[in-house]
């Protein structure tokens, strides 16, 4: 699981925004002005049949702040 859904930096971090872009396909523009120190992504690929599934995650960020439940707001 990302830690970054419990940071107070998720609404405006560049870096989430990427992991999103990664999850969803989106092909926006990341223009988010917050930038992370030192984020360590974790990227799982699970191959299921034909098709192969790669889940993105941030596990552990230098600028993490805790505040459980803020990406909900």
């Amino acid at each position: 699981m990302c830690i970054c859904i419990n940071c107070i930096y998720v609404h405006d971090c560049s870096t989430y925004e990427q992991i999103r872009k990664q999850h969803n396909k989106l092909k926006t523009v990341i223009n988010k002005k917050f930038e992370a120190a030192d984020p360590i992504v974790y990227v799982n690929i699970s191959n299921f049949s034909d098709a192969t599934n790669i889940d993105w995650d941030i596990i552990e960020c230098l600028s993490f702040v805790e505040k459980p439940g803020y990406w909900v707001i």
